[in-house]
């Protein structure tokens, strides 16, 4: 029970609010060969350096980061959907203060 009380007192309520361990992925998942850095771990070791860090940074050019993002896609992500909104919010409006009719007059 006290055991129960300390966790609680101590861990808020017992809610951890994703507070909790962090999982890492497996560190050999990640290679260098087939990458930009197997050149620069090549180069190196023509001088017979080696860069320890290597499979740190091979993660960015593996999987859905490998795949450079183009300029295009910058400035239209979201625009599907924003277009979409503004449609919605016209239709809105127009459906609720619909254009008044002034037979031309100023």
């Amino acid at each position: 029970m006290l055991k129960k009380l300390n966790k609680q007192l101590n861990m808020g309520h017992g809610h951890e609010h994703g507070h909790g361990k962090v999982e890492l992925p497996d560190y050999r998942q990640w290679k260098v060969e087939g990458t930009p850095l197997e050149a620069v771990q090549e180069r190196l070791a023509r001088r017979g350096l080696r860069d320890p860090w290597a499979r740190n940074e091979a993660w960015r050019f593996m999987g859905g980061f490998a795949k450079p993002v183009t300029f295009t896609q910058v400035i239209f992500r979201g625009f599907k959907g924003g277009f979409a909104a503004f449609l919605v919010a016209l239709g809105i409006e127009y459906a609720f203060f619909p254009p008044k009719k002034n037979d031309g007059h100023h």
